[in-house]
C-alpha cells in the first residue's frame, strides 16, 4: 500500500493509473483500508483507486466528537467531489455498504455514486429473535430506577450504567470492545437502519454475500435486493461476511465485469 493522504476524517490510499475511472472502497466497522486492500489489487491495473481508512480506523485519526451515519456519508462525499466530482462506483463493505447506500439514496450526494457494489452491507433491520427481546428487557428494568432522580442525577446514573460491566455484557462484542468516542460513533451507526430510503436508488447496484455469512442474514439481503430498482445478487458458497477475502476470484471477477461500462 502507498502512504495514505489525510482527507478531513478519512485516510485515504491511492493507487492504479491518474486516468483511470474512480472506485472508492468502504471497508466495514472494527475493519480498515489494509483489509480492502487486495480489492484494491483487484481493479488497480485499470481503474484509479482510493482505498478509505474511515473515522478512527486504521491510519485515520479517532474523533474528538462522535461521528453518525450522516458525518460518515458527508466526509465520504466531501472525499468524492474533489477526486470524482462526475461520480464514483463505491464499492462497501458491511458498515461501508450502509454508508454507500446513505450516499446514493441522498439527493444531495446521488450524483456522485455511479454504481454500488456491496459485500454483506448493514442498514437493514434483522428479524428480532428472542435472545433480543430478553436483553432488551432486561436493559429496560436496569434503566427504571433512574427515570425517577432528577436532570443531572438522572444522566449521571444512565452514564455510570452505561459504563458499568453488566451493562457491558448485555451489548455485543463489538460494543464490548470498545471504549469514549468509537463507542459512541458505534452506537449511532448501527442504529441507523436506511431501508426507508433507499427505494430512491437510481443506480445499478450488485451485491455479494457469503452463504454462511453469520452477521448479515440472508433474509436481510433479500429484502435490501427487493427494496432496490435496479440491483443484482452474488452468492458466494463457502464465504463468510469478509465474503471479499473468503472467495476473492468469483468477486474481483464479478466486480470487473459489473464495472466495466461504469466508469
Amino acid at each position: 500500500m502507498s502512504n495514505p493522504v489525510r482527507h478531513g476524517l478519512l485516510s485515504v490510499f491511492a493507487s492504479g493509473p491518474p486516468d483511470g475511472g474512480p472506485v472508492v472502497l468502504l471497508h466495514g466497522w472494527g475493519s480498515s483500508a489494509r483489509l480492502m486492500d487486495p480489492v484494491a489489487r483487484g481493479l488497480a491495473d485499470r481503474w484509479r483507486v482510493y482505498n478509505v481508512d474511515l473515522p478512527g480506523h486504521g491510519s485515520a485519526p479517532v474523533p474528538s466528537e462522535a461521528v453518525d451515519l450522516d458525518g460518515h456519508a458527508r466526509a465520504v462525499a466531501g472525499l468524492l467531489r474533489e477526486v470524482a466530482p462526475n461520480g464514483a462506483a463505491v464499492i462497501g463493505h458491511s458498515n461501508g455498504g450502509r454508508i454507500a447506500l446513505r450516499l446514493a439514496a441522498d439527493p444531495g450526494t446521488a450524483a456522485l455514486v455511479r454504481r454500488l457494489v456491496l459485500v454483506s452491507p448493514s442498514g437493514i433491520r434483522r428479524k428480532r429473535t428472542a435472545k433480543y427481546w430478553a436483553r432488551r428487557t432486561i436493559a429496560s428494568a436496569l434503566k427504571a430506577p433512574f427515570s425517577l432522580l432528577p436532570g443531572r442525577l438522572r444522566a449521571h446514573g444512565l452514564d455510570w450504567l452505561r459504563h458499568s460491566l453488566v451493562w457491558r455484557m448485555l451489548g455485543s462484542s463489538d460494543y464490548r470492545n470498545l471504549e469514549g468516542v468509537m463507542r459512541d460513533i458505534f452506537v449511532r451507526l448501527v442504529n441507523t437502519y436506511v431501508e426507508d430510503e433507499i427505494g430512491r436508488i437510481a443506480v445499478p447496484v450488485l451485491v455479494f454475500r457469503g452463504t454462511n455469512d453469520e452477521a448479515v442474514s440472508a433474509d436481510q439481503v433479500r429484502r435490501l435486493i427487493a427494496l432496490l430498482p435496479d440491483a443484482g445478487l452474488v452468492e458466494l458458497p463457502g464465504a463468510g461476511h469478509y465474503g471479499y477475502l473468503d472467495a476473492p476470484d468469483p468477486f474481483i471477477a464479478g466486480t470487473r465485469h459489473f464495472l466495466e461500462g461504469a466508469v
